[in-house]
């Protein structure tokens, strides 16, 4: 199992702390941001593989920010896959 870490930028959430095992994400807590919205987004991630999240999350907006903290989910994972 491997641990990851990111700062997402341009979004309200602070801190993203990825648990992956075998390009599986088993677990994603995210710190700062809307409650409730990131707590149903952990939940969703869970049990999908990495390429799965990137390919859902990547690009989407929140309101006429130029990111989301779903994107910067997908861009969290996208680092992760290229340092590993």
């Amino acid at each position: 199992m491997m641990n990851y870490t990111f700062r997402p930028k341009g979004t309200c959430s602070r801190l993203m702390e990825y648990e992956i095992e075998d390009g599986i994400i088993k677990s994603l807590k995210v710190t700062g941001g809307c409650d409730g919205n990131l707590k149903g987004i952990c939940s969703i991630v869970k049990g999908k593989t990495v390429d799965e999240v990137i390919s859902a999350f990547k690009d989407i907006k929140c309101g006429m920010k130029p990111t989301s903290c779903p994107d910067q989910i997908a861009k969290g994972l996208m680092e992760f896959k290229a340092e590993h």
